[in-house]
């Protein structure tokens, strides 16, 4: 529904005069075909009553408001489709896209054998949050773990290589040089690597062992100021893997019991 504040904001319109505005804006398809007479008829009021509404508003006339309100009324329509295509892609499952089931329960598999050594994640700016959600929800799985973003020294991550079993990095353009320069220096040492970063072709995912591509809903948007669904289907990707994971340790209570 068209937002009508903006537009009678200060013009004193009756309840009345609202009410054939609304009417209006709900027919634009038909207004200017069934013309002022037409438009009082539907409404049970005069004519003058229509032509009064458009002086109040700042028109010449019937048919200029026709066409200074139309532009108006398709802008807005474009806004709810948008809208709408942006809630319904938290419903549609896309998680899957760009990714295989296996390499979910490898990901799973390799966090249950893990051994002595601590799972490295890293991450800078916005895709720190996923990061510091996933190493919170491996600390309460009794998994050990290091977090590290941006801010820290580098002698966080230098200095626990030898210690460092996995390293797991979040970068939604995949191109962070400090991202791909750390991915690099674990797998010189060694580390295995699993990334996240969005659907496009990166430096960071076609370096490491192990990829997950999570579909950017606005790729150009580097500033991360308008809407987007990356971020909290990172999230959702992860407790994916964190269900696959308990799914593992069953299995290993069978096979041990």
């Amino acid at each position: 529904m068209v937002d009508l504040s903006k537009l009678t904001a200060g013009r004193n319109l009756t309840e009345v005069e609202n009410s054939v505005l609304r009417y209006m804006i709900d027919h634009m398809d038909s207004m200017l075909k069934m013309g002022v007479r037409g438009v009082a008829k539907e409404n049970f009021t005069s004519t003058s009553t229509i032509m009064r509404l458009t002086k109040k508003l700042g028109y010449n006339g019937f048919v200029d408001m026709y066409y200074k309100l139309l532009p108006l009324v398709n802008r807005a329509n474009d806004n709810v489709n948008t809208d709408m295509q942006f809630i319904n892609s938290f419903c549609s499952n896309s998680l899957l896209k760009y990714n295989s089931y296996e390499d979910i329960r490898e990901f799973a598999r390799r966090i249950g054998h893990m051994g002595a050594g601590y799972v490295f994640l890293y991450a800078t700016g916005f895709s720190a949050i996923p990061v510091e959600y996933l190493t919170k929800k491996l600390l309460v799985l009794g998994i050990k773990c290091i977090y590290s973003n941006g801010m820290d020294s580098i002698g966080v991550f230098e200095n626990n290589l030898e210690n460092m079993e996995m390293f797991i990095a979040v970068s939604r353009s995949g191109e962070t040089n400090w991202v791909v320069d750390r991915v690099k220096t674990a797998m010189e040492n060694g580390i295995y690597t699993v990334s996240f970063t969005n659907e496009a072709e990166n430096r960071v995912s076609s370096m490491t062992d192990m990829q997950f591509r999570i579909e950017d809903s606005n790729q150009l948007d580097d500033r991360n100021m308008m809407a987007n669904t990356f971020f909290p289907n990172v999230i959702m990707f992860m407790e994916l893997l964190i269900y696959e994971y308990h799914r593992v340790l069953q299995n290993m209570d069978k096979i041990e019991g």
